[in-house]
């Protein structure tokens, strides 16, 4: 509590009259490149990560509250419900704008309640193929009309502007993560005028409320994003954001960020990848801290567990390894059994990281820290799985399908250093079950383009929690969601019965017991392989202030403020 109090006080000193010579410019990196910012669209991590600062979604995270509390954005105070819990009602603050643009006639245009009724039909829009429906399809009253024939004139009595700052979302049953939908930047409000005349390009002119404006961008390489100086949020008493601009990098190699970080090209980084610990971490110690001397240059570690997931798909459609048989089950149970959690995380993790014993990671609602996977490493019985079910060694050495057809395993891998890595680790998994395995490298944006539509076998990739609840974890492996964001293309009639009646229920025990019956289930069938829950090394320079990593939300650009003269000093003293 002491820490947050610290935080709270930092942030009302930087909170005083932005007066000063010079701009004050964020310096971050993105891991990825962003596929476009239109918010219905967009759902890799480097584009929510933009979206976040473009869009307005209703509610959103309080910055300091532990455990995280959702707090109103938009709203003059948090939603009301009714009695039955399927009725909410959502005051919009007066007086917010849409950045000036072009539509507006280059003036900016006040946000309205009717901006949010547009911004949710557009998630069931199905020119848009939006992977965010699963929010709302099936939920709001009367949304069936919205499936036969797809028009925005349609009313329907689930999604109205009462007034003009007033909103009333009406639901078919009660839906305990409604509110964590609304602080989305999926629900971050559009502007009809702008969405109708950019049309497909609207990701690449968006047009928001949001704390930032776009500035430059030059695509999957840098992207500047400008104080929206009009922006309506304040925090004790003084307007967000506190610095005039952000400079993102894309850097999609290790070794380029760390670097970059260590030369003072970026104000922090988070989750130092663990291919490049050993430049930052002391080796001597036997917990993770800095090396002295760049505790001397003043930087700061903070250890933070993510809500993050890492698992190996595999697609369940896939002739070769798909399917629902006992002989398909078994290779991919093999594969799960043959896959050592304790050297990926000692060796290539250096200790940051826990093995995954459901796609929870821990401080998620509905983790259970009882549970244990029944599926454990043992080589001798993934072997012998695979011999009881006719996968025999050939003459080649390596095995073949039942019958003796050959057999060629596809993995997809990203062009980096950590990707290397990880294929040597996979490659040395497969072999030790003689499995014959190719691995074909891509950019992560144009795999899971590819993913959705279901031509690719089989992927390692991991999930961060868009809000802290179970059901944005387990929503990833119900069948209605194959083609979005369930990339296994899973659809067990026996898992999806229990997502569906978990998804009426608010965190309690009843709750729990479903998403653990759900969790034997994916061990069962293994359309994933569950790998592990990272614990992030995150450094920062001397001179941010104000930096403090929340568990959901995607960046805290809108908070950080800057010391450019301690900034100055160091990199005097740097170069001494």
């Amino acid at each position: 509590m002491n820490r947050f109090r610290t935080l709270a006080a930092a942030l009302l000193l930087a909170c005083a009259p932005l007066v000063h010579a010079e701009p004050k410019v964020l310096h971050a990196l993105l891991s990825t490149g962003e596929t476009g910012l239109d918010p219905a669209v967009a759902s890799d991590l480097a584009s929510l990560s933009l979206l976040e600062n473009l869009f307005d979604p209703m509610l959103r995270y309080d910055y300091l509250a532990r455990p995280v509390k959702l707090v109103p954005n938009t709203l003059v105070a948090m939603p009301t419900v009714d009695a039955a819990g399927t009725t909410w009602t959502f005051r919009l603050k007066p007086g917010m704008h849409f950045a000036p643009d072009a539509v507006f006639g280059g003036k900016p245009r006040e946000v309205t309640a009717a901006d949010y009724v547009y911004t949710i039909q557009r998630l069931y829009d199905p020119a848009l193929k939006s992977p965010w429906l699963f929010l709302f399809e099936d939920k709001l009253l009367g949304d069936e009309a919205y499936k036969t024939r797809f028009d925005y004139a349609t009313p329907i009595a689930g999604l109205r502007a009462l007034d003009q700052y007033t909103l009333q979302i009406r639901l078919k049953a009660p839906d305990p993560s409604l509110l964590f939908y609304l602080a989305l930047p999926a629900t971050g409000v559009v502007a009809r005028e702008a969405a109708e005349k950019y049309g497909s390009q609207l990701g690449n002119h968006p047009v928001g409320s949001g704390p930032f404006t776009l500035g430059e961008w030059k695509r999957s390489d840098r992207i500047t994003l400008l104080a929206n100086r009009d922006y309506h949020q304040r925090e004790n008493g003084t307007q967000l954001p506190l610095v005039d601009r952000v400079e993102v990098k894309i850097m999609e190699e290790y070794q380029s960020r760390v670097l970059g970080y260590l030369n003072g090209e970026f104000d922090y980084i988070e989750q130092v990848p663990e291919s490049m610990r050993d430049l930052v971490l002391d080796p001597a110690s036997p917990r993770p801290v800095l090396k002295p001397e760049l505790a001397k240059r003043g930087m700061v570690l903070d250890p933070f567990p993510v809500l993050q997931t890492y698992y190996l798909w595999m697609n369940m459609e896939n002739p070769v390894i798909g399917g629902y048989t006992p002989a398909k089950v078994a290779l991919r149970r093999a594969i799960a059994m043959a896959y050592d959690s304790a050297e990926d995380i000692a060796l290539l993790k250096k200790g940051l990281a826990i093995p995954a014993q459901t796609p929870l990671p821990p401080n998620v609602l509905g983790y259970d820290p009882a549970y244990r996977s029944p599926v454990r490493h043992n080589l001798p019985l993934a072997r012998a799985l695979l011999e009881r079910y006719g996968y025999h060694v050939g003459k080649d050495g390596y095995r073949t399908l039942p019958g003796g057809a050959p057999l060629l395993l596809t993995m997809h891998s990203e062009p980096s250093m950590v990707g290397r890595l990880r294929d040597e680790l996979w490659r040395k998994t497969f072999q030790s079950l003689a499995l014959r395995v190719e691995f074909k490298t891509d950019k992560k944006t144009e795999i899971i383009k590819a993913s959705r539509l279901g031509k690719v076998m089989m992927f390692e990739t991991n999930w961060v929690a868009d809000f802290p609840d179970g059901d944005n974890f387990y929503q990833l492996l119900y069948g209605p969601n194959a083609g979005r964001a369930n990339y296994a293309r899973f659809n067990l009639p026996a898992y999806n019965v229990r997502y569906e009646a978990a998804q009426r229920l608010s965190d309690s025990p009843a709750r729990t017991k479903l998403y653990n019956e759900m969790a034997d289930l994916v061990h069962a069938y293994t359309p994933w392989v569950l790998l592990t829950h990272p614990i992030s090394a995150d450094i920062r320079q001397p001179w941010l202030k104000n930096y403090t990593r929340h568990p959901v939300a995607f960046t805290n650009w809108r908070y950080l403020d800057l010391d450019p003269s301690r900034r100055a000093r160091v990199a005097t003293m740097s170069k001494k």
